[in-house]
């Protein structure tokens, strides 16, 4: 079916009719009363966001909206790259996945209908745009990531998800892959970058502050400061978890004494045996890997300024 024209539509959105719950039938229902207002495209496939948001940019789309959680918006943000679009269409967010890390980290609220609003009304910004470069299926592959990526036991637990645990549980699902991924041997992680030369048994990457919803891993992290906070963990077993989940659970923070942090605008990480990555909670590789930023590249549909 073809789009109406750009001067009548200008938001198409994409979306994930196998969304949790009835999210997406709602959605369906009531986007389908707002009269044109948008069009709208579901996935019939792994992988079918990021060719729907290229076709919308092709298609002169201004706005394509990811209707789903952080994983539909990775896609939607890596389809407008391939149209090569960051500087003709804007990046908009639907939060109806799990956890929707990086519409909290906006600010965004959580009800379909204001959303909404805040997609037809509300203001642009821009925002700094992560690339990262690693090994999927022994060959270089290239991808961005919006919101946090991370190498060792979480991108392991993420492995571990199985969707019918995470459909029925949500974000529990992460916590129970997370003690089952504590019982393999961890990997040992090079870090070369941002003036930092050692190891890691987990590296966490973040261009906004949140990790998992609610935690604060990345407290100097900032959307437009043109740079990646790292938070390396130099051991990670039973006993870095006793001592790091009191400030976690209270504070929403990790201790310093089990973690390190700095800050890079570039930097990659190496292992000897092999190493998953995930980016925007979804497992796209393995290491080596090289992260890097370019500054406010992505814009952004929001309620206010990108948290400083």
């Amino acid at each position: 079916m073809q789009p109406p024209k750009q001067s009548l539509v200008a938001l198409c959105v994409v979306f994930n009719p196998e969304a949790r719950g009835d999210k997406a039938r709602k959605l369906c229902d009531k986007l389908s009363r707002l009269g044109g207002e948008a069009v709208l495209r579901p996935t019939e496939s792994a992988g079918g966001a990021r060719k729907l948001a290229a076709a919308a940019v092709s298609e002169g789309f201004e706005t394509i909206v990811a209707a789903g959680g952080d994983g539909t918006v990775n896609e939607v943000l890596n389809g407008i790259g391939d149209a090569q679009g960051f500087d003709l269409a804007r990046l908009g967010v639907l939060p109806m996945g799990t956890v929707n890390v990086f519409a909290r980290e906006l600010g965004l609220p959580s009800g379909l209908e204001a959303n909404w609003q805040l997609l037809r009304q509300g203001h642009e910004i821009r925002i700094d745009l992560p690339v990262a470069e690693y090994i999927r299926d022994g060959k270089p592959e290239r991808r961005f990531f919006v919101q946090l990526a991370g190498a060792g036991l979480d991108a392991r637990a993420i492995e571990l998800v199985r969707w019918q645990v995470k459909k029925a549980v949500g974000p529990l699902a992460y916590v129970a892959a997370g003690l089952h991924a504590l019982l393999g041997a961890p990997s040992k992680i090079h870090i070369n970058g941002g003036g930092q030369c050692g190891p890691g048994e987990l590296v966490l990457i973040g261009n906004g502050r949140l990790y998992g919803g609610k935690f604060h891993l990345f407290p100097n992290a900032d959307l437009q400061d043109g740079l990646l906070e790292v938070c390396v963990l130099p051991r990670v077993n039973w006993f870095t978890l006793a001592r790091c989940s009191p400030g976690l659970l209270l504070r929403g923070r990790l201790s310093s004494a089990v973690s390190q942090l700095f800050q890079a605008k570039t930097f990659s990480l190496e292992s000897s045996k092999p190493t998953p990555v995930q980016l925007d909670g979804e497992l796209v590789g393995q290491l080596p890997a090289t992260f890097s930023i370019e500054p406010k590249r992505l814009r952004v549909v929001t309620s206010k300024p990108a948290p400083r």
